[in-house]
């Protein structure tokens, strides 16, 4: 992993952080320089790699010391933009991350999910400082999926009922997905209306109809699933379904790599898949 960007991961010691290593082995622009976990975590002081060859990285739970220090690594290419970090942990550690990569002036890719509005507040402020791409899924296939729903969704119109199924693996802790919101809110958005205003999360009971406008969402969770996620457009005789099904982790791996090297060198500013991928926005969104 002799290369010149150095890489930040935080949490490390999950599936994204641990598939992260595996895609760095595989060759890339970056080279692991700190992995950092929660300070609860019993592996911290150890080698980061759970299997194979070591890194010589250790685990540390000292975020504002491990930025630091690769951020001014000897080598680094463009000292001022050389790093860049992936956040991969949890969302209530979400805003305590971005203070830290504001504070030290590291581009930060955010994959995490589940984080409140007071932590999605904190990465805006960050991104007055520094580059902040949001990516609920760094997979290039599901940005693709994105863009396809949007247009979907605009030339459909309102007739047709829109329901957004996910299925993930069953230790995934939020529910719906960060992925699955963020294709309701591009429908939402095109049709001029919030998600919180259509969102439907669950029907139990006798008396439930779907109302017109509603976005509604299912979710399972079961074994080792990776990733699926199915949009349906459902209108008078005919359904639209538009689905996106990840068969391994690794996929996400090499989007993330491939969104930190976009990063590099960035302006401060809040961004998403779309514009490492250069899909126009559009359709209000």
């Amino acid at each position: 992993m002799g290369a010149s960007h150095p890489l930040i991961v935080f949490g490390i010691t999950g599936r994204m952080g641990q598939s992260l290593i595996r895609a760095l082995r595989e060759g890339s622009a970056f080279a692991l320089r700190a992995a950092i976990a929660s300070p609860a975590s019993p592996r911290l002081g150890q080698e980061c790699a759970a299997e194979g060859p070591p890194t010589g990285v250790m685990i540390t739970a000292d975020a504002a010391a491990a930025l630091k220090a690769a951020a001014s690594e000897p080598g680094a290419v463009a000292m001022d933009f050389g790093a860049v970090a992936m956040d991969f942990s949890v969302g209530r550690a979400v805003a305590a991350h971005a203070q830290a990569c504001a504070q030290a002036g590291v581009p930060l890719l955010v994959g995490a999910t589940g984080f409140d509005a007071a932590a999605r507040a904190e990465l805006e402020r960050a991104a007055n400082k520094i580059a902040v791409l949001i990516a609920p899924n760094t997979s290039v296939g599901v940005a693709v999926l994105g863009e396809l729903v949007a247009q979907a969704a605009a030339a459909l119109g309102e007739s047709y009922d829109v329901e957004i199924a996910e299925a993930h693996h069953r230790t995934k802790r939020d529910a719906p997905s960060g992925t699955a919101l963020k294709l309701g809110e591009a429908v939402a958005r095109v049709r001029g209306r919030s998600l919180e205003e259509v969102a439907v999360y669950a029907r139990y009971g006798k008396d439930t109809p779907a109302a017109h406008g509603s976005i509604g969402f299912s979710v399972l969770r079961a074994g080792d699933i990776v990733g699926e996620h199915t949009v349906t457009f459902a209108g008078a005789g005919e359904r639209l379904e538009i689905t996106h099904r990840a068969t391994d982790r690794m996929t996400f791996a090499q989007g993330a790599l491939r969104a930190a090297a976009w990063l590099l060198g960035r302006p401060a500013g809040l961004y998403g898949m779309q514009d490492v991928l250069g899909v126009q926005k559009k359709h209000g969104q």
